[in-house]
């Protein structure tokens, strides 16, 4: 233990050094911004016509969630509009990425239901943002699912029911906000939706083969909703692309999560292995939405469990061309064959990769606050040059940031001089930016994950992301830490 309390201490402390009077280079046009997401910031829950979500339900189900924490409140910026974004501007934020809660808008989650007071919330939001000088990226689905279609249909284990009432749910939020909103994301991180809601259940719905109250089938089930989130997101993108994009001059695009696998030896089966790894975790969303179908690797090895694009489906994603790539990036791992067939019929299995964070008993890097995160900067410039390479698009990335060790547990003054995320934040952007500079990959944008102290899904208010704290108990309070600071800095660069 003291020896990771030094190793965390020299890093910090190593960075910091480096930092000071040391400017990171980027284009005059990049797009610098901060990120959240509808569920895990507004509360306001059942106010103002909002139907329920699948994560509703998800966290008021004892077990599901850590000290039962449920979003009903989160940070109230439902009602904190006008302050929240007055903090924005003293940070010279010029980009923001929020989310739009679905059932907001359609509480049943189909468009025969339009709920006026949800698109005049979010005009009033846009209108906002717009008024003071921000661009806002808008997420339309950011794992909230309207609860009815998931009692009703099946969620999204039923393709065309997904296919239609997102298609509608699009339709209806270009139609409303896309005069101003110029820049849309379909979908965030489908990844965690589908493995994480039907391989694990972890996450809403909670749907695996032994899990309780809904028992579903981790094999099957991850491959279908995945299917079913990428058809929707064609849907979305053509509708856009077909009725509005021309008049309103906006973009479309879908953001995805990976860590990078980095291998663990240069032996050709890991070199393998960590290819392998990025088609399972990346490949399997964006090889269809730019390519028009799955990763052969993905076929081969999942076999008949791999759903079948349709003529006219591949026809659809074919015509739905993204503008751009948005990626969710936190951490690396190392990544090996395994040694053994795993007994296990499900996607990991599939996969046949095994991965570690530690290679000759050295850790890949400084542990963060949760156990999946290391602080791995070279790890971003890996992943940004793998997805330009293969997909040859423009990239955003569309969150990036970290948990401190031990921040919820701080006294307040130590929990805002987060030097360790500063130390983060510098590590992964000055990696960019040789991504840039070096390699020409074109990253066009970068958004820290997050704005502000939140709601973090299972983990409920025990995981600390932001760059504001927010203090529940004093009437969701909100402070600059000194990564806002830092960050706000960088901007005026």
């Amino acid at each position: 233990m003291r020896l990771v309390i030094f190793c965390t201490l020299l890093f910090v402390l190593s960075v910091i050094t480096f930092t000071r009077g040391h400017k990171i280079p980027f284009p005059k046009d990049f797009v610098f911004g901060t990120a959240t997401a509808a569920y895990q910031i507004e509360g306001a829950a059942k106010e103002d016509g909002r139907g329920p979500s699948i994560w509703d339900e998800f966290s008021h189900t004892p077990g599901k969630t850590f000290q039962g924490a449920t979003g009903d409140v989160a940070c109230d910026h439902y009602h904190r509009l006008e302050e929240d974004v007055k903090l924005m501007v003293d940070m010279g934020i010029k980009y923001y990425r929020m989310s739009i809660s679905w059932s907001r808008l359609l509480p049943n989650g189909t468009i025969d239901n339009i709920n006026q007071r949800g698109i005049d919330h979010y005009n009033k939001e846009i209108d906002i943002l717009v008024k003071n000088g921000i661009k806002p990226f808008v997420t339309l689905y950011h794992w909230d699912l309207p609860l009815n279609l998931h009692k009703k249909y099946g969620g999204w284990l039923n393709k065309d029911a997904s296919m239609k009432h997102f298609g509608d749910y699009a339709d209806l939020c270009f139609k409303s906000f896309g005069d101003r909103v110029k820049n849309w994301i379909t979908f965030n991180e489908a990844w965690c939706s589908s493995v994480l809601g039907y391989l694990n259940g972890v996450h809403a719905p909670g749907r695996c083969t032994n899990c309780k109250p809904e028992q579903g089938d981790s094999i099957k089930e991850p491959y279908l909703a995945a299917h079913s989130i990428i058809l929707s997101h064609a849907v979305a993108v053509e509708t856009y692309k077909k009725r509005y994009q021309q008049s309103q001059g906006g973009f479309i695009g879908m953001t995805m999560n990976s860590d990078w696998g980095e291998p663990l030896t240069d032996k050709p089966e890991d070199q393998d292995a960590s290819e392998r790894m990025m088609e399972f975790q990346l490949g399997w969303f964006a090889d269809p939405i730019f390519k028009g179908d799955y990763p052969p690797v993905m076929r081969r090895q999942a076999g008949s469990l791999l759903p079948t694009f349709t003529y006219s489906e591949k026809q659809l994603l074919l015509r739905a061309k993204s503008d751009f790539f948005g990626l969710n990036h936190y951490s690396t791992a190392y990544v090996s064959a395994r040694s053994s067939v795993s007994n296990d019929n499900d996607y990991f299995a599939h996969m046949n990769v095994s991965t570690t964070h530690e290679k000759d008993g050295k850790p890949i890097g400084v542990m963060a606050d949760s156990p999946w995160l290391y602080v791995v900067p070279w790890g971003a410039r890996r992943i940004v040059n793998w997805v330009y390479n293969r997909y040859r698009i423009k990239i955003y990335v569309t969150e990036n940031g970290c948990d401190v060790p031990n921040e919820d547990k701080l006294p307040f003054d130590q929990a805002i001089n987060d030097t360790f995320r500063v130390s983060y934040l510098h590590g992964y952007l000055n990696a960019i930016s040789e991504a840039i500079q070096q390699d020409n990959v074109p990253v066009a944008g970068y958004f820290v994950w997050s704005f502000m102290d939140n709601y973090e899904w299972a983990d409920g208010y025990a995981k600390r992301f932001g760059i504001h704290y927010v203090d529940y108990a004093k009437n969701n309070t909100r402070t600059a830490k000194a990564s806002a600071k830092w960050y706000a800095e960088l901007i005026k660069q």
